[in-house]
This record gives C-alpha cells, structure tokens and sequence, in this order.
C-alpha cells in the first residue's frame, strides 16, 4: 500500500500560515516565506524572553541609582548599605518605592547611611 504524506502536510501548511496570519505580503501567503519567517520570528521570541528578564533588571537599577542620587547617595554605596543593614528588598521593589513612595525609599537610603 502506498503511503502519502497529504493529510500531515495540509495540517502542517495550514497551522504555519495561520501562525503567520498578519505578516505582510507572500510572508502570510506561501508556505515557504511564511516558514522562513515564522522560523526567524520564534528564534528571536526565545532570545527575547532571555533578553527581557536582564533588561527589567537594568531598568530598575537606572531607577534606584537615580533615587540614591537624588538623596546624596552612590547606587553601589546605597546596596552595600542595605546589605550590610540585613534588608533583603529585590531591585523591582526598590524601584517601585522609588518611584511611588520616595518617603519609604528616603527612610530605606538613610538605613543604608546608617550602617554603611
């Protein structure tokens, strides 16, 4: 009996092009473009979920340097000191009472002086 591969080729065509749904011109329509495509596009969403993660963090460190300086204080001096202090905030929460609550971030920076 002879063996074809058209039911698992139309499935494999058809959920590529419709994960290609949205691109411009042959990129959405042929098989081939949208395959090429759609193989850069998932490459770069991996790298990306990678990137992302460093890229939050660097943001927040911009955020508190920034806060510390604003009260006299070097990012680096203003970590040691919360180190040294025993406080264990993560960057993302500092960052935020950077931003939202500078009287809690005030209170936190002279912890740091304190025990730096």
């Amino acid at each position: 009996m002879r063996v074809t591969t058209a039911v698992p080729r139309k499935k494999r065509v058809k959920r590529t092009l419709k994960a290609a749904r949205g691109y411009r011109g042959s990129r959405s329509k042929t098989y081939k473009m949208a395959r090429n495509t759609l193989d850069r596009a998932l490459k770069f969403a991996y790298i990306h979920r990678r990137r992302k993660k460093r890229d939050f963090r660097r943001l927040w460190i911009i955020r508190i340097n920034a806060a510390a300086r604003a009260q006299g204080m070097s990012y680096s001096a203003f970590m040691n000191g919360l180190k040294r202090a025993g406080v264990t905030v993560d960057r993302r929460q500092l960052s935020e009472l950077a931003i939202h609550d500078p009287a809690a971030f005030g209170q936190l920076v002279e912890t740091a002086r304190s025990a730096g």
